[in-house]
């Protein structure tokens, strides 16, 4: 298309590609390759020794499992740990012959059944002691066993306390409260074309440094069924943040980039996925933190910009997160880059005067 027909769309467009979303209509969801919450949309299947490699790293399975499951399975190791000893309890309590001779000094005071046995390992291992139940000197066997529980008791609080800690201080907690606007924009900055997005803290207290990247992910299917994914790493301008306001990144459609053969129809039919993230170190932490989310064609915006957010008063900087994610439409042409840039008119080089004798020069003038 060339400048002198070039239309202005401002209308926010669907896309209607059969690609890597081909059996997914424009309105629903999509199947995307990192989810708009930053997680990845894959699923493993005859993973080599899975559920060993979860059992050697048990320390950050049980970080990354739900918190039902893990109050659930942190139950369990309690209760088991009560039955096992109470059981020991019980089986010395019969060998020794206290559930029947009560005149003999005992292995263990007041433990004559099994339900006995189990409270005493429960008063044992939570360091209860009602007086009732007690130790004597007579069994050796039931004073090993006595600090092998007391030594395991604490590791088992010691796990537990590590494990709530580490998942109360998550990266994925911290990492939803730095976010992403909801859509990308495509429009005019210093007369270039750019795609651009915003990112931006929740949280009073912001990072300390940031780092933004892009890719754009192709799913290219081969007659063979064989499915390639190909990335692009996409230049930001300004990769190194510091976040204490929102923060606008923007990719300028350069040559290099892939979207500089790209129209307004172009884009309505092409068939990726912008990935977008921001990796920052939290100020009061130091964790290395990063944010993620995705753009498919229906949501990036062509000709339009983000509203203002930031007003500035005598004291501070006043920022409206309110018009976070909110767009205003700005005229665009609905051509490429490539058109675009090819259609701007040429600088006319400046005249020179032609090299000649100044004596000549002078008699001329």
């Amino acid at each position: 298309m060339s400048s002198s027909t070039a239309l202005y769309s401002n209308v926010r467009h669907c896309s209607s590609a059969r690609g890597i979303f081909a059996d997914v209509d424009c309105n629903s969801k999509k199947r995307r390759y990192v989810r708009k919450d930053g997680s990845c949309n894959t699923a493993f299947q005859n993973v080599p020794g899975e559920w060993q490699r979860y059992v050697v790293d048990i320390f950050t399975t049980l970080v990354e499992i739900r918190w039902r499951v893990m109050f659930l399975t942190f139950a369990l190791s309690y209760i088991l740990s009560w039955l096992l000893f109470g059981t020991l309890y019980w089986v010395i309590a019969l060998a020794h012959g206290d559930m029947n001779d009560l005149t003999s000094e005992p292995c263990v005071y007041e433990v004559h059944s099994f339900t006995a046995a189990f409270l005493f390992s429960l008063e044992t291992q939570s360091t209860i002691g009602y007086g009732a139940r007690g130790m004597s000197e007579n069994c050796m066997v039931a004073i090993v066993v006595v600090t092998i529980q007391d030594i395991i008791s604490i590791f088992i609080d010691t796990f537990i306390i590590g494990i709530v800690v580490a998942k109360m201080a998550s990266a994925r907690k911290r990492a939803q409260t730095v976010g992403f606007s909801n859509t990308a924009v495509i429009n005019l900055r210093d007369g270039h074309l750019c795609v651009s997005w915003r990112v931006g803290d929740f949280r009073r207290n912001h990072v300390l440094e940031g780092i933004a990247q892009a890719q754009l992910i192709r799913q290219l299917a081969c007659t063979t069924g064989k499915i390639d994914i190909s990335y692009n790493d996409l230049e930001i301008q300004t990769k190194h943040i510091i976040l204490a306001m929102p923060a606008t990144i923007v990719h300028r459609i350069s040559p290099s980039s892939p979207f500089y053969k790209m129209s307004l129809q172009d884009l309505q039919r092409e068939s990726f996925e912008l990935v977008v993230s921001f990796t920052y170190i939290d100020d009061l932490s130091g964790i290395t933190h990063q944010t993620r989310t995705s753009y498919i064609p229906s949501e990036i915006m062509w000709g339009q910009r983000f509203q203002e957010m930031l007003k500035v008063n005598r004291k501070y900087y006043k920022v409206n997160y309110s018009l976070f994610h909110q767009t205003i439409k700005v005229p665009l042409p609905e051509i490429s880059a490539e058109e675009f840039e090819q259609s701007k008119p040429s600088q006319s080089p400046k005249y020179e005067l032609p090299h000649a004798n100044p004596l000549t020069l002078s008699v001329e003038i």
